[in-house]
């Protein structure tokens, strides 16, 4: 019997107690949702995507946050590669203010997507990590607009993939509410 299994709890710890523990020193958490429009690139492919995105925040200093975002994205079908899916979620810190907030961090990005290569077209599938960067801007209260940017590492070898990354940037409104 191998102990791998217990190699990976300490790594396990160290992400989920800072999860459970920022809503306990937070005040207030916001949460914010939104719709979202732009492109991915995937090698030499570039497909445009939208979905909806939705993200939590926990102030834990004067300015600064703890945020889990998720972004959902369908790759439009073009030159008959078909419809995709990509979703993508991370665990940002970041710096706020009254309008509006900045976060990045790593993140993770389950994906299903068309794709080409040199001699070779099909389907790839599979988890990527990588980063990610938002800012967040409100200018009619609870209403303002969100861009996000992500890097994610295409793991593997694939005649199909060009490339080992896809970088995502979406744009689009977004709504917060506060929670006591």
């Amino acid at each position: 019997m191998g102990t791998r299994g217990w190699q990976k709890i300490p790594w396990a710890v160290a992400v989920v107690l800072p999860l459970l523990a920022a809503p306990a020193r937070a005040g207030a958490a916001e949460i914010s949702a939104g719709g979202s429009f732009g492109w991915i690139q995937i090698g030499d492919d570039s497909r445009p995507a939208v979905g909806p995105q939705a993200g939590i925040s926990w102030p834990f200093e004067r300015d600064f946050l703890f945020t889990v975002h998720d972004l959902f994205t369908i790759l439009l079908a073009s030159q008959g590669g078909g419809l995709g899916v990509y979703n993508q979620t991370s665990l940002d810190v970041g710096v706020t203010w009254e309008d509006g907030n900045f976060s990045l961090g790593p993140s993770v990005a389950f994906y299903d997507m068309p794709s080409c290569g040199a001699a070779l077209c099909g389907r790839v599938a599979g988890v990527a990590i990588g980063g990610h960067a938002q800012v967040n801007s409100y200018f009619a209260g609870p209403l303002g607009w969100s861009t996000s940017a992500h890097v994610q590492w295409l793991g593997g070898d694939s005649p199909v993939l060009p490339g080992h990354a896809a970088f995502v940037v979406v744009a689009g409104p977004v709504l917060r509410w506060t929670i006591e």
